[in-house]
């Protein structure tokens, strides 16, 4: 007897609840982002979107996690820049290919970073504070959240464009390589502004300029460095997200149009704003140009000054 066959060889998407791969630790910028997101996409997916953190390696384990994972749309990530730009370039045996081995959704958020000094330099503008590194070079030391960071890079490139010395003292984050600066043990740094400006507004630090293409629309009287003339120092802290390559391409779009609509309701905005970040939501291909701008922007500064991580 013929048997009728089965209505459908598979459920729609999603039957089941998604995981978001953090490669940060929790309370990080990427990891607050991650769970605003999964907050607004559980609703309307309905199904649950369980955050999972997996730090380390400067985000190249849990950014491997997503690019190994099964391509079946039940997993994605947050991501920066390190881990799909200046890692491929920081790390001679990077785990897997960003270029081929993730699926592009958007650059969802960014914030700008900030070139911060301690008040006791006695600076008030980059040019002042140019010209005092000139005067004593190799005399002042500036902070950084680790090795290979954008706010590593960013001051390398300062002190390229400028002709200065400056000594890079490495920590574990923005907070520790702010409290540096608090403690006398560095005079300046590039920085996330959610880690720096409650301390520029106390007084106990002073902001000179962003580090980012144009004005920052939430630090608008802000300078950029291009302005204050340096060019091409754009250290902007984007967050993005990424799935596995071979993701079906409906879920990236549905996964692309949900995250683009939940950054754009004015609750997030609001939110986004109090810790100094802006809604981008751009296109997978916008995203991907960015990633290029990014390595072709950092490349020469990472072999200029022979900076190299062990996994």
């Amino acid at each position: 007897m013929f048997c009728a066959p089965l209505a459908s060889a598979q459920d729609a998407w999603p039957s089941k609840p998604l995981r978001l791969i953090v490669p940060f630790g929790p309370g990080s910028t990427p990891d607050t982002l991650a769970r605003i997101v999964a907050e607004g996409l559980t609703p309307v997916l309905g199904q649950s979107v369980v955050v999972e953190n997996k730090p380390g390696a400067g985000g190249n384990i849990g950014t491997n996690t997503v690019a190994k994972a099964e391509p079946d749309g039940y997993t994605f990530g947050v991501t920066i820049s390190g881990p799909l730009a200046v890692n491929t370039i920081l790390f001679k045996d990077l785990p897997y290919d960003p270029q081929k081995d993730l699926a592009y959704i958007t650059i969802a958020a960014t914030q700008p970073s900030v070139l911060v000094v301690a008040p006791s330099l006695g600076v008030n503008d980059v040019p002042s504070l140019i010209k005092k590194l000139k005067e004593n070079p190799g005399k002042y030391n500036f902070s950084s959240m680790g090795t290979g960071g954008i706010s590593h890079l960013a001051m390398e490139a300062l002190a390229a464009r400028s002709g200065t010395q400056i000594v890079h003292v490495p920590y574990a984050g923005s907070s520790k390589a702010m409290a540096a600066i608090l403690a006398g043990e560095t005079q300046m740094a590039v920085l996330p502004a959610a880690a720096v400006m409650a301390q520029v507004d106390a007084g106990k630090l002073k902001a000179l300029a962003v580090a980012t293409a144009k004005r920052s629309a939430v630090l608008p009287d802000l300078p950029t460095l291009s302005e204050s003339g340096l060019e091409n120092i754009e250290g902007d802290a984007w967050m993005g997200f990424v799935a596995p390559a071979g993701t079906p391409e409906p879920v990236i779009t549905r996964l692309h149009d949900e995250i683009v609509k939940i950054m754009n309701q004015d609750a997030v905005k609001k939110k986004l704003a109090s810790m100094y970040m802006e809604p981008v939501a751009n296109t997978p291909e916008e995203m991907r140009a960015t990633v290029q701008a990014d390595l072709d922007r950092w490349k020469p500064v990472i072999e200029a000054n022979h900076i190299q991580m062990s996994q």
